[in-house]
């Protein structure tokens, strides 16, 4: 394959559509490539959506079905609840810059600001962190989740030295149902952490613990979810 023809791949590695050959070849050919690593990691969004659409629709709904209004509601009320948690972590900075300067009195007047409308801020979504280090394999790695209306919102930190290698993030549910989370390429000889964006239709009290593995299935570190 031709140097241009593997930039024009990195549409297809990212949504998982290459042949299992075409995508090895295509993991060769990131390890040297800074531009096509770049590219994977801004359609990972993307992939994500399609993947969590992929998973919560039955296979009797036609794959370009309109949505319905309740669903448009659910999604522009989850956009305001995000907008709203944004300014709330602003005033909160606000805060602690107010309470160095001051000794913290102003504190509880941001605590208990108001939105224009009326109606109290909306607190951040419910988060549950666990972090590990395996023992035999030396790569560590921290999950982070937060409650959506749809699942799980996850993101991993890793930190993994003996790249490299083609790794994902696999959430296993107390029923034994496995998603995968998101992916990665480890590249060669990196000491500094890795950190991915991915999610998971599962909700937190359904996910059982978390899986780092290898494109090979290798495993490299498990956490137990608390």
């Amino acid at each position: 394959m031709r140097s241009l023809e593997r930039h024009r791949d990195v549409g297809a590695y990212a949504l998982g559509v290459l042949g299992e050959a075409e995508a090895f070849r295509f993991e060769d050919h990131l390890v040297e490539c800074a531009q096509c690593t770049a590219f994977v990691s801004e359609y990972r969004p993307a992939t994500r959506q399609l993947m969590l659409y992929r998973q919560s629709t039955p296979r009797s709904v036609h794959p370009f079905a309109a949505p319905g209004p309740r669903l448009l509601d659910r999604l522009l009320g989850e956009v305001a609840t995000r907008n709203r948690a944004r300014r709330r972590r602003l005033l909160f900075a606000l805060a602690a810059s107010v309470v160095l300067a001051t000794g913290g009195p102003a504190l509880a007047l941001v605590v208990g600001h108001d939105s224009p409308s009326g109606t109290a801020v909306v607190a951040d979504p419910p988060s549950s962190q666990m972090a590990r280090t395996d023992a035999e394999t030396g790569v560590w790695a921290q999950v982070t989740t937060r409650e959506r209306l749809w699942g799980s919102d996850i993101e991993v930190e890793v930190k993994d030295a003996k790249g490299p290698r083609s790794c994902e993030l696999v959430a296993i549910g107390k029923d034994g149902s496995e998603q995968s989370v998101t992916s990665w390429m480890e590249p060669a000889d990196n000491e500094a952490p890795l950190t991915m964006q991915g999610g998971s239709s599962m909700r937190s009290d359904e996910i059982r613990r978390f899986e780092v593995r290898t494109a090979d299935g290798e495993h490299l570190v498990t956490l137990n979810s608390p």
